[in-house]
């Protein structure tokens, strides 16, 4: 790919019969710091972050030019790695990034994994300022005994291996089992327990890959227990994931009306999104399904359910330690009142057998650079409204900003803050003022280090080969899973 070049004129040197193009008259000239050429920023990281804080920079900033640097061969991270694969219209997001991605004054440069193929250092070096968006790649450990075992997985994983992520394409869990644990109740859990009990036949039209849906035609998974240390009104899911959960076809729900004494009377002061989520789990709970709902459950032949006040202390070993066989969860009580209430051990233990256990505990992420300040226990980049602490010209956002928490929309807000910071440092004279070589020096590094990054315009022949292989199946992609297989496609 060649390096990109860009000619800052004044405004006086265009001809009289043409305007000044958008952003170049000396009013926004003095709106920003002056500069012998436009703003180069890049971006690390091409999920939601990254994408909606270039979109935010080229949109405010009428010449700024943003480079956006992504690991992975494809762009758009846990949209197209995360989010399940019946929820396509959460995906529509990608028609958005698409448009910031093919602006001219926007560049996605796949296949470089900073931190190893170029330092942050040297993109210091190469932008007047580099904005970290690179997320949470890792899952929080459950620290216990067991962990270890064949048929124990993270959440993350496994979302990863039916959505096509390619370090987690070979992942091949055993669902021989008829009970499964996920471990967490945020709406990652109900993910992926619906995913675990939906008819096959409902996502053969989504884009789940092939070889996911040939393992879960032939899963035996009958239950699923959806278990948390803490009580109702501590839940993290929200109502349009539990809701799905209550009407997903062929199953039933199993929640216990005792989770739920006294719960009746506190809901007059919670905040309106919790008083509802927990009335349609009270009613659930407690109430008797009529007519086609009572016929549905009866003759449902699968089963779901809330566990509450339950902590993971040893996942359990089969006889010849091949395998999960179960899991003991200590039983708890809160102490505090409400959402910000924690669970402390009552001392009695319980055990629940099964052939699979999910960690759906957390998404954490991970330091990328030795002289990136970085957070180990709230595993996140210190800084201050995106700024990151004692660097300047260094920002962050998205979850490695905050923390792996929201969803994109709280994303999105997010990284607007972060863009709208760089952006009033940029017109307080606060970043670099010279000229700043932006990707041509960084590509004469990747090239010297024999790293050949993918450009937005490969991502389209790749993504149309996907489109190709799923009309055969009516579904809306096949996705790629080999990145040797995407780099053959592309004739590398």
């Amino acid at each position: 790919m060649a390096p990109r070049c860009w000619r800052w004129w004044h405004w006086s040197a265009w001809p009289r019969t043409r305007p000044p193009p958008a952003g170049s008259t000396p009013s926004s000239r003095r709106q920003f710091s002056t500069q012998e050429q436009p703003p180069q920023i890049c971006v690390v990281g091409s999920g939601p972050a990254g994408f909606y804080t270039a979109q935010h920079l080229l949109k405010h900033h009428a010449q700024a030019r943003v480079d956006i640097y992504e690991k992975q061969l494809v762009p758009f991270g846990l949209v197209r790695f995360g989010v399940a694969p019946d929820h396509p219209e959460v995906k529509n997001v990608i028609h958005t990034f698409t448009q910031t991605a093919l602006s001219d004054r926007c560049a996605f440069h796949g296949n470089v994994v900073v931190g190893r193929d170029v330092t942050v250092p040297e993109l210091q070096g190469a932008y007047h300022a580099v904005v970290l968006s690179y997320g949470a790649e890792d899952h929080r450990a459950l620290g216990i005994p067991g962990e270890e075992l064949p048929g124990v997985f993270s959440a993350r994983a496994f979302v990863g291996w039916y959505n096509g992520l390619p370090e987690n394409r070979e992942l091949a869990p055993d669902l021989s089992c008829d009970t499964a644990v996920i471990l967490g109740q945020g709406n990652v859990a109900l993910d992926v327990a619906r995913i675990l009990l939906t008819p096959p036949e409902q996502l053969e039209k989504t884009d789940i890959t092939e070889a996911s849906l040939g393992i879960l035609r032939q899963s035996r998974v009958k239950t699923v227990w959806i278990v948390g240390r803490r009580g109702p009104l501590q839940v993290a899911f929200t109502i349009k994931e539990l809701r799905e959960m209550i009407q997903l076809p062929g199953t039933r729900p199993i929640l216990d009306p005792a989770d739920f004494l006294g719960l009746q009377d506190r809901m007059k002061e919670m905040p309106r999104p919790r008083k509802r989520l927990t009335e349609l789990m009270l009613r659930t709970a407690t109430g008797k399904p009529e007519g086609e709902e009572a016929a549905r459950r009866a003759e449902a032949s699968r089963a779901w359910g809330l566990r509450f006040f339950r902590s993971p202390q040893q996942v359990l070993p089969s006889p010849d330690r091949q395998r999960v066989a179960g899991i003991r969860l200590a039983v708890t009580r809160l102490e505090g009142v409400g959402e910000t209430a924690w669970a402390v051990p009552t001392g009695d233990t319980e055990d629940l057998p099964c052939g699979l256990v999910l960690s759906s505990v957390g998404y954490k992420s991970r330091p990328i650079d030795p002289s990136v300040p970085f957070d180990p226990k709230l595993g996140v980049i210190p800084n201050t409204e995106g700024r990151v602490v004692d660097v300047p010209g260094l920002y962050c956002s998205g979850w490695v900003k905050r923390g792996p928490t929201g969803v994109i929309a709280t994303t999105m807000t997010d990284s607007f803050l972060t863009s709208q910071t760089l952006l009033q440092d940029l017109k307080a004279g606060l970043l670099p003022s010279g000229p700043r070589p932006g990707y041509a020096a960084i590509q004469a590094l990747l090239s010297s280090r024999g790293v050949r990054p993918i450009s937005f315009s490969d991502w389209e022949k790749l993504d149309a080969q996907e489109v190709s292989r799923g009309q055969g199946t009516g579904k809306p992609r096949e996705k790629l899973l080999d990145p040797q297989e995407m780099l053959r496609l592309l004739g590398r």
